[in-house]
């Protein structure tokens, strides 16, 4: 298989994975769940019922306060945009049913989140007397837009139901799971290298250029982490999802717009900072070989692309905070767009390689605009803050540009 059919089907693959995650029309579905705990079924309804004298043994709650006979406040410990508790009100209605107990959650107030997330949201709960304990079923229904936040749910409720477990039995429970594991991570990151090896061919120079590729990949999500840190963010993670690379995740909500625009900038950015210091260390003669160009095209390539002004993209991020107006932003798109095809024709790349990566990127852009959709307004940008995030956009893509005409142009000599 040729280099550019490998490229052009890995990007293929990339697309129908992040349509199937975010943007597949999944529509409403409901998660269940069903396990068996040896206790009574009062002493299990105290713990799962929002309205339970031990709602609050929860990890993730902080405090449950009964307002009504069918609505409770809970606090939760995971911060707001401010970084206080997040606020939650729910109506809940409990009824005896086949012997056991009914009980029915809507979320009715959110201190984070805009009503409107919460429309389609439904959870229930029964409850079953069974020889030796009691058999708790949950189901949530919502409705749904890919599957990732349907699979983040399922997750969750595996996880409570084992933190449930470890309640009974030792008055302690823990949300936590495998997945935040260093270890795991590691082994996805492995994984996720041996799964892009074969689109570079099945060769000793494959492998390494699948390794240089997670690499890098290491190195843009580390950019985000550290500016989630600068904005405050407390509790910050890596996940690598094979394939599709890595994503890096905040400890609270975005508070600004000027916030979105530098963590979404700061991928790419941070990558940008090593372009100069590896341009001299290769012009010192200090380092020979073909590695360290070959290092430099896969950054220059992979942030290059991540700077593409698509709505999944950092790009797109960074342009929607900066140009408020329709006009502006379309006009930004097909500059940056623009600029980046035209990197790909210095380096001689095939008009049809490009027409066709043009056809994904609009492809791309038309995954739609949706997302959760906070409370209140995100904090406005300032003028110097829309220079700043613009002019940081600008030196990312001339540097990842340069860095990818500079190793292309000695590699071919």
């Amino acid at each position: 298989m040729s280099t550019s059919l490998s490229v052009l089907l890995l990007l293929a693959i990339n697309l129908g994975l992040i349509w199937l995650l975010i943007a597949a029309p999944i529509g409403r579905r409901t998660l269940q769940l069903t396990r068996i705990f040896k206790a009574p079924p009062n002493r299990i309804a105290a713990l799962v019922s929002p309205l339970g004298a031990e709602a609050d043994w929860h990890p993730s709650i902080v405090a449950s306060e009964r307002l009504s006979p069918d609505r409770v406040r809970q606090t939760l410990s995971q911060p707001d945009r401010h970084g206080a508790p997040i606020m939650r009100t729910l109506e809940v209605s409990e009824a005896l049913d086949t012997g056991g107990l009914a009980c029915e959650t809507r979320v009715v107030d959110d201190s984070a989140l805009d009503a409107s997330f919460w429309g389609h949201y439904v959870e229930r709960r029964f409850l079953r007397p069974v020889p030796g304990g009691t058999m708790l079923i949950v189901e949530q229904t919502d409705r749904y837009r890919g599957i990732a936040f349907l699979l983040f749910r399922y997750i969750q409720l595996r996880r409570e139901m084992k933190a449930l477990d470890q309640w009974l039995a030792t008055g302690r429970g823990d949300m936590g799971g495998v997945l935040e594991s260093p270890w795991t991570q590691a082994g996805l990151a492995v994984l996720s290298t041996l799964l892009l090896w074969p689109f570079f061919g099945l060769t000793i120079q494959g492998l390494q250029l699948s390794s240089l590729l997670t690499v890098v990949i290491v190195l843009h999500e580390l950019g985000h982490m550290a500016a989630y840190r600068a904005f405050g963010h407390q509790r910050v993670r890596m996940i690598f999802v094979p394939l599709l690379g890595g994503i890096a995740v905040g400890g609270r909500p975005y508070n600004s717009h000027f916030e979105v625009a530098v963590c979404a900038l700061m991928g790419a950015g941070m990558s940008a900072f090593l372009v100069p210091p590896l341009i001299a260390l290769h012009d010192s003669g200090s380092v020979t070989g073909p590695g360290l160009l070959v290092f430099m095209l896969i950054l220059g390539a992979f942030n290059l692309l991540n700077l593409l002004p698509m709505h999944r993209f950092d790009g797109g991020q960074v342009l929607r905070q900066v140009f408020s107006t329709r006009a502006s932003l379309l006009i930004a798109s097909f500059l940056v767009t623009l600029a980046i095809l035209w990197v790909g024709w210095r380096i001689g790349l095939p008009a049809r390689m490009l027409i066709a990566g043009l056809a994904i990127f609009t492809v791309l852009s038309l995954l739609g605009a949706g997302g959760v959709k906070p409370r209140k307004a995100l904090d406005p940008m300032t003028a110097p803050q829309r220079l700043l995030a613009g002019f940081g956009l600008y030196a990312a893509l001339v540097l990842h540009g340069y860095a990818i005409v500079y190793a292309c142009g000695r590699l071919l000599d």
